[in-house]
């Protein structure tokens, strides 16, 4: 969402950067179905340990998913769940699951508090900024920075989080998995969920 830069980017912790990287990931997949090169590079990442660890059963499980998933039933699963006919089979907006609606008081206010921290969407993307992706992408940019832009601190994080992010998702992670036509896209849930769920406890400790 923000404008490229040539600044030398600021060195983060090890921690923050794979935070960044797994919203990055999320941002990429509610985005679109995943092609072939993003199918190949999460079923050859390496595997989490801990398997009574929910978070590294959910990684694992997609890891698993992308080696056998094919492209383009991917892409039309993608389709037939978040774009559809006339409809979607699930809504991936903050406003509908906040108010019922689409482009409603929470966008506005999201719009809000974009413009007070300095982010605007790019003139050629036409996806709102209350989509799961665009939310993903937001977090990433706050927790890694981007070009002359540093990272934010972790209160900013935290309440951009608490205000545009948890009050939904896990519903809206728990549609997709219950969804019947979802096949993929439940273990791209599954993970969402867990590695949100994470986040939000590591961030109200913060």
């Amino acid at each position: 969402m923000q404008q490229a830069s040539l600044a030398v980017p600021r060195p983060i912790a090890p921690e923050d950067a794979t935070r960044a990287d797994f919203y990055a990931l999320l941002a990429r997949l509610f985005a679109d179905g995943p092609d072939a090169a993003m199918l190949a590079a999460l079923a050859g990442a390496a595997r989490m340990e801990g398997e009574s660890s929910s978070i590294a059963l959910a990684w694992n499980r997609l890891i698993d998913a992308s080696s056998a998933m094919d492209p383009a039933a991917a892409a039309q699963e993608y389709t037939d769940l978040f774009i559809g006919v006339g409809k979607s089979e699930v809504n991936l907006h903050a406003s509908y699951w906040l108010s019922g609606f689409m482009m409603e008081k929470p966008l506005a206010n999201l719009r809000g508090s974009l413009a007070e921290l300095g982010i605007a969407r790019r003139d050629e993307v036409a996806m709102l900024e209350d989509h799961l992706s665009a939310l993903c992408e937001t977090m990433r940019l706050l927790i890694a920075g981007h070009g002359e832009r540093g990272p934010s601190a972790i209160a900013v994080q935290r309440v951009f989080f608490e205000r545009y992010i948890a009050p939904w998702v896990f519903e809206c992670c728990a549609a997709i998995s219950n969804c019947p036509i979802a096949n993929y896209y439940v273990h791209v849930a599954e993970f969402a969920r867990e590695f949100i769920a994470v986040d939000r406890d590591a961030l109200a400790m913060d």
